[in-house]
């Protein structure tokens, strides 16, 4: 096993489509997999794509940490996916902070789909399927966006709410205090701010 280069935000394979997986059974698939899980380990992360340690495949590994739980059934376990795939189940978009080891000291609030279905096949090629919402969805949306080169800033409509990660959390009301947050949750911009 090795720890892998996390390529950062200007590289040019964060902006490249993904490769599907063809042969889950690939000695050399099952050895990123191995090397992406010990990269995640090493930096701390919550989850890591394929691309953003240099190879442009359909891998995606990612858990949900205790910290981010708010209901037992959001516990999700290191979560290995190929192949994966996202469906909306309804309209409703959440704002919310993200931040990303490609993008490192930088955080931003970003729109993302508050329910989905998920589905993707593990590393022995066995289909699953998984509906998510909240923390947990936000998570797969943002690591699956690795692999259709997208990178969070890329979603921030307003850039206001964008920057380096010590100063956000250290102005944090004050960013937000020029929002109304609707019944969605959607941060808005206070006209009267």
């Amino acid at each position: 096993m090795s720890i892998l280069k996390i390529a950062r935000l200007g590289h040019p394979i964060l902006q490249k489509i993904a490769s599907q997986v063809d042969d889950y059974g690939d000695p050399e698939i099952k050895k990123i997999i191995s090397d992406m899980i010990e990269t995640l380990e090493d930096v701390g992360g919550i989850g890591l794509a394929a691309p953003q340690v240099h190879v442009s495949k359909r891998i995606v590994i990612f858990f949900v940490p205790e910290s981010r739980i708010e209901d037992e059934k959001d516990q999700v376990e290191l979560t290995i996916m190929i192949n994966p795939e996202i469906r909306p189940l309804n309209d409703k978009i959440n704002r919310d902070w993200e931040a990303c080891l490609s993008i490192p000291n930088l955080m931003g609030a970003v729109e993302r789909y508050s329910h989905i279905k998920y589905s993707w096949f593990d590393a022995n090629g066995k289909y699953f399927e998984r509906e998510a919402s909240g923390y947990h969805a936000r998570v797969v949306q943002h690591e699956c966006d690795h692999l259709d080169g997208k990178l969070y800033p890329f979603r921030i409509t307003d850039l206001s709410m964008f920057g380096f990660q010590e100063e956000i959390n250290s102005n944090i009301e004050l960013l937000e205090r020029g929002r109304i947050v609707s019944s969605d949750n959607k941060m808005l911009r206070n006209p009267n701010a």
